[in-house]
């Protein structure tokens, strides 16, 4: 999938959280502050600027994950979780 955005939707469907280009912080919902050195220090950094990631602390719960690609094209994306405690 080219230069793709993530979305994190809570078990309501509600938009928490997105990222488009991991190293430019996108504010809004459960991010808060810049997450670049936290991705850079998570051991799971993208292997591209252009692939998407976020950092959450999430309670329990249902969780959706959307990728999409750049203008709406589709292709296949891998999204990843990892408890990082």
């Amino acid at each position: 999938m080219a230069n793709p955005t993530l979305e994190l939707h809570n078990g309501t469907g509600a938009l928490i959280g997105s990222n488009d280009n991991w190293q430019t912080t996108i504010l809004g919902g459960i991010i808060t502050s810049n997450q670049v050195s936290d991705i850079q220090n998570s051991g799971h950094v993208p292997t591209a600027a252009s692939e998407s990631a976020i950092i959450a602390n999430l309670q329990p719960g249902n969780y959706t994950a959307i990728m999409r690609g750049v203008n709406n094209t589709t292709g296949v994306a891998l999204v990843e979780a990892y408890d990082l405690n």
